[in-house]
């Protein structure tokens, strides 16, 4: 299925989303896809921000603004490996059965799904700025990439599935 149904989808059936993903034969590099292509929208978000932040204060351009941000979202992909690892830890407390490659499928599908509230986020932050609006914004992002993950998680530590 295509990526994009997936993301649609995995708001209704998180679930059924990660169900379908650790019954394909296990693929690093489709795992990784999954994370590159969340970076790739994260980057994208950023960028009314940084419009906007480059209006008000012209010192710093545009393109070192872009490039600092591109960078920093590079040096996070050890970081989210380690939570996929560290999630697979806490589930194995709780009786978890997956493995870690069921638990970085779960995180990273849960990081995809959520990319198009990062691009509303980015939206808002570009053209309203800091405030009530905003903050809410990025409440309802946050608490859905929670739903989401953890469902994604919970079906991914079942142990048949991965």
């Amino acid at each position: 299925m295509a990526v994009t149904t997936d993301i649609v989808q995995a708001w209704w059936r998180p679930k059924t989303v990660i169900a379908r993903h650790l019954q394909r034969p296990k693929s690093e590099p489709f795992a990784l896809s999954l994370l590159v292509a969340f970076l790739l929208l994260a980057f994208v978000s950023l960028w009314p921000a940084l419009s906007r932040q480059a209006v008000l204060q012209p010192e710093v351009p545009m393109v070192q603004r872009l490039v600092a941000a591109g960078l920093a979202l590079l040096a996070s992909i050890p970081f989210w490996y380690l939570l996929a690892a560290l999630s697979r830890w806490t589930a194995e407390i709780f009786g978890g059965q997956g493995s870690y490659y069921s638990a970085r499928m779960a995180l990273f599908s849960a990081l995809l799904a959520v990319a198009p509230g990062l691009l509303l986020q980015g939206l808002v932050a570009g053209m309203i700025g800091p405030g009530r609006q905003f903050d809410l914004v990025v409440i309802l992002v946050g608490l859905g990439f929670l739903w989401i993950w953890i469902s994604m998680l919970v079906e991914a530590e079942r142990g048949d599935a991965g």
